[in-house]
This record gives structure tokens, sequence and C-alpha cells, in this order.
């Protein structure tokens, strides 16, 4: 057990189908080496999956061998469209379709169930204010701020200000994905305007996700490469074998993600005309991908993001670390700083 001048937050990271638990304590270290997964439940409806969040909590307690007197609050994320307070749009979302979903205040469920403080962020960011604190350490990461890009089935990201997600008004600050992108030049000649899910032509998500190659960018490019093999295969599963196509040099595989990287590059651009960050950071897609190929793609990133000269010496580009924990940590370190704070105010 925790000594009783100890205490400790937790962090769930909540998706489609798993939960991700992590315990950090008040020093700031993370007391769970490895990733501690659990069924997630979504699909279920609001009941079941706040009882499995609570599960998650028991659980990842009893491997610490932490008493629940020794937590101070839990840091909770979850996929959007979701507000700032942890209430699931009236719409729904991808991970939360059920029609129990619309609408309902998962913060508040969670910590009705807990008895505990609960703290709420989006995934992207939860990932986003990790990657910013592994990357700068305890001692530089409130004097900083950082703008991450993650590529998964959509991009994700946020944005960090002197150690703080930048929220907005209704959580939905920081959603680089659904930014528009300036296609002139970046599109091969006769290539259609990629569409993305929330209904925006030619936004970042379209082109730089895996949901872009699938609807997108593969589609297209097979037209110019017709024999090759991946047009014998459905287009999902052929989306997600696009990397290792990548990887081996593939020209068709190289059209693509010279398209992701030169979209991503344009994306930083604009970040650096409205925050300016000390950093920016990439995960996940192509990041995760053998070395020889991600370095490449980080210099074609490189080559498409323009910074005045005053921008490049006080800014770098990197990689995010520990992608498959950055939410569950991301959500523990929010939720630990929100205890110092009311320390502080008390």
């Amino acid at each position: 057990m925790l000594k009783s001048d100890r205490w400790v937050v937790v962090g769930l990271d909540t998706g489609g189908t798993t939960i991700n638990a992590t315990v950090l304590d008040s020093a700031g270290r993370f007391l769970v080496e490895d990733m501690a997964e659990s069924p997630s439940a979504v699909r279920q409806g609001p009941d079941k999956a706040i009882e499995a969040l609570a599960q998650s909590f028991t659980d990842i307690l009893a491997s610490t061998a932490i008493a629940v007197s020794d937590v101070r609050a839990v840091g909770l994320d979850t996929p959007g469209p979701v507000t700032a307070d942890g209430v699931i749009s009236s719409k729904g979302a991808t991970n939360f379709a059920n029609e129990e979903w619309r609408g309902f205040d998962v913060r508040r469920g969670l910590e009705a169930r807990l008895g505990l403080p609960v703290v709420f962020n989006n995934d992207g960011n939860a990932a986003a204010l990790y990657a910013h604190h592994e990357h700068f350490g305890p001692e530089t990461a409130l004097e900083r701020s950082s703008v991450s890009v993650i590529v998964g089935t959509g991009l994700g990201g946020g944005v960090v200000e002197a150690g703080q997600v930048i929220r907005g008004a209704a959580g939905m600050a920081g959603e680089l994905g659904h930014i528009w992108l300036p296609m002139e030049g970046l599109l091969a000649p006769g290539q259609p305007m990629p569409g993305c899910n929330c209904g925006l032509p030619g936004d970042a998500e379209s082109i730089a996700s895996l949901t872009g190659i699938e609807k997108n960018l593969l589609p297209y490019w097979l037209t110019r490469f017709p024999e090759h093999e991946l047009a014998r295969k459905p287009v999902g599963v052929a989306a997600k074998l696009v990397r290792g196509y990548g990887e081996a040099g593939d020209p068709l595989a190289l059209k693509i993600f010279e398209q992701q990287a030169m979209a991503i590059g344009r994306l930083l651009t604009i970040a650096a005309n409205f925050t300016d960050p000390h950093v920016y950071l990439l995960g996940g897609g192509v990041v995760e991908a053998a070395p020889h190929f991600r370095d490449w793609f980080l210099e074609r990133v490189r080559a498409h993001t323009v910074l005045r000269a005053e921008q490049q010496r006080a800014s770098s580009i990197a990689l995010v670390p520990d992608l498959d924990m950055a939410g569950a940590r991301g959500s523990a370190i929010a939720a630990r700083a929100m205890v110092q704070a009311a320390a502080l105010a008390g």
C-alpha cells in the first residue's frame, strides 16, 4: 500500500472495444509499465460501459496493490464527438452508436459510480497531453507549447500551451483532422477532391488517415496502377496493407504516403501561423513503421512544412512516444494536475 502522505490518480482510456488503465502517483511516476486492457462494452450501452470502467478501475488498483482511499481523482478520455465536459454528441459518435449514448454525460456517470472526481478529455487531447509532457519532461513541460498530430483510422491530435490542453468552449479545439487544406499541388491531375466522414471536402483527415487511404487515395491510385496486386483485394483490406508496401518501396504506396506527408506538412504550416508551438509531435500511421520508412516519411513532412526562419530556429518536429499508452497516461496527467491545482487553491 502507499503511505498515508502519498496519493495517486487513475487514468482510463476508453475506446470502441477496450479500456486501457494506468496509475500515476503524486510524485509523477507511472506505476504501470505495460498496457492494462479490458473490454469497454460501449456497444452494450452506457450502463454496461460505466460498469466496465469501474471494473477496470478496480482491477488496476488491485494489480498495483493500491487502496481506493489513496485515489484522489480519475482521468477519463473517450473518442468524440464529445463536449469538454464529457457529454457524447446528441447525434451519437462512431464508437458510441447505441442511441442511449446520444447526449449521455459519461464523465458524470463514472463520477457517480466511483464517488471520485473525474477529469475528462477527448482521446486526441489526452494523447497530446502525454506526448507533450513526455517530450519536454517535468522541468520544462509547463513552459512549452506543442501541436500533436496522430494518424489512425481518423486524424486526431491536440494543442498544448504552457503544459495545458487547449480545449475550447465546446471541447472541440485541436480537431486538427477537420481543418481544411489547400489542395493545389497536393492532388494529382484528375484526382477527385477527397471527402471526409464529417462532410467537409478536402480536410486533413480526408488525406492523412487510414479512412482517407481507403475512401480517397487508394481508389484513385489503383486507377493509375491497374495491375497492382492490391487491386485484387477488397479496398478495406487493401488499405491496411499499404504501409507494408510502402516499407518495401512500392511506387503506388509511396505516391499515397507522399500525399499524406504533404497534407500533414500543410497542416503544420497552418498550425505554425495560429499557435507557433515549440514542437510539432507526430504519432500513429507511418510513424510506427520500419525505421527507414518512418525516417523517409518524417523528412517528407518536414519538406512540406513551411516555417519562417525564426520559427525554424525555435521549434522542431518529433515523434509521439508510447502511443498505445498515451491516452491513459495523458488522462492521468490531467487528473493529477487538477488535484494539485485544488490543493494550491485550498
